[in-house]
């Protein structure tokens, strides 16, 4: 069938008619949810702090790898309260792995202000719950529908691919953005707007999936336009080239076996993070190998740790430095000894410098 013989969906948008998009659905939905650790069984409200937990958890996250963490941060933290009075450093230790730290940052600070300026109570719009900490657009969306059933327009990267395929929009992401965002606001209900938010969610992460989409199955492959070119919808603009950088990463080491470790600025990347003390990362000329404390001994390691962030690639030398019993940890930083590590919020990349460290020794 050729694009310009497939049936619109125009005439089924009205998402609060029988046979609209919004209907069909929520009738899959009701099929075939997937089941969630921070989803509430049908028929019982959702919990507004799991709710607004998985989705900070789960932005540029898979629902695989959040999971565990959620399981984790419920037993330690189990209301928001609870999240509130927690040292940040424990918080950041928990989050350790998860990536985007500002997240927990936030997280923390949206914590704090829930309980103490809203009595541990969510807002309950959008308005309000974007006048939050690290609460943006989307979030105030999917936790204003899922919590409390407000209609909101909830767009994530699977409604996006929906709306894309479903509507043929062949104008590459980023740009059609505004486009994808206004066709789900035609097709979002008033009633059941949570239900319907994670059912194209659900969709688009079982059915409607980046590669191979299950067409045959999907309840709306008869209204989808865009059905014969799926797989190269939604179109993307193609991503510029990750720069690379360097430094060099010390691993300083007291005689009674205790390594230096310090925090990273609260604010940039990685912040408030626990690491090995490093030199500027630097895509061009050769990075300042000086250590932040007087050292006895120096010896580069063999290999080099190599890290991908979202904008860039990094790479590490690491050398392995002894000091004198009595230096002084620098500001920021701390001695800890390695039966102490695990306490430590290191970040995954710091985790790799720990171990090549460990190993090279």
């Amino acid at each position: 069938m050729s694009a310009i013989d497939l049936p619109s969906p125009s005439d089924r948008i009205d998402p609060d008619t029988p046979g609209s998009v919004a209907d069909r659905l929520l009738s899959w939905y009701d099929r075939s949810r997937r089941r969630l650790p921070w989803r509430s069984d049908p028929g019982h409200r959702p919990d507004p702090y799991h709710v607004w937990l998985s989705e900070i958890m789960l932005q540029q996250t898979t629902v695989a790898t959040v999971g565990p963490y959620f399981q984790k941060f419920l037993e330690k933290w189990p209301t928001v309260e609870a999240l509130a009075e927690a040292p940040l450093d424990d918080v950041l230790h928990a989050w350790a792995g998860l990536g985007y730290y500002a997240r927990a940052r936030n997280l923390h600070k949206c914590a704090q202000t829930v309980a103490v300026d809203h009595a541990g109570v969510f807002p309950e719009t959008e308005e309000a719950l974007l006048t939050l900490p690290g609460i943006g657009r989307y979030t105030a969306a999917a936790v204003a529908a899922i919590a409390f059933g407000r209609r909101a327009v909830v767009v994530d990267g699977n409604v996006e691919r929906v709306m894309a395929r479903l509507f043929r929009v062949t104008k590459p992401l980023p740009d059609s953005k505004p486009a994808l965002t206004a066709l789900a606001d035609t097709c979002t209900p008033t009633e059941r707007a949570g239900d319907y938010a994670q059912a194209v969610m659900d969709i688009g992460a079982t059915v409607c999936t980046p590669k191979r989409p299950k067409c045959t199955i999907c309840p709306i492959v008869d209204l989808c336009l865009g059905r014969d070119i799926a797989e190269d919808l939604p179109a993307r603009k193609p991503k510029p080239t990750k720069p690379t950088r360097r430094g060099v990463a010390f691993w300083i080491v007291r005689p009674d076996g205790a390594v230096l470790f310090r925090r990273r600025p609260e604010s940039g990347l990685l912040g408030g993070m626990m690491e090995p003390p490093s030199s500027d990362w630097v895509t061009e000329g050769v990075p300042d190998p000086t250590p932040p404390v007087a050292v006895i001994e120096r010896v580069p390691l063999t290999g080099m740790v190599r890290h991908t962030f979202t904008h860039f690639h990094l790479e590490l030398d690491v050398h392995h430095c002894r000091t004198d019993a009595g230096t002084v940890a620098p500001d920021e930083g701390r001695w800890v000894l390695p039966d102490r590590f695990g306490d430590l919020a290191l970040p995954t990349v710091m985790k790799k410098i720990v171990r090549h460290a460990m190993k090279g020794r």
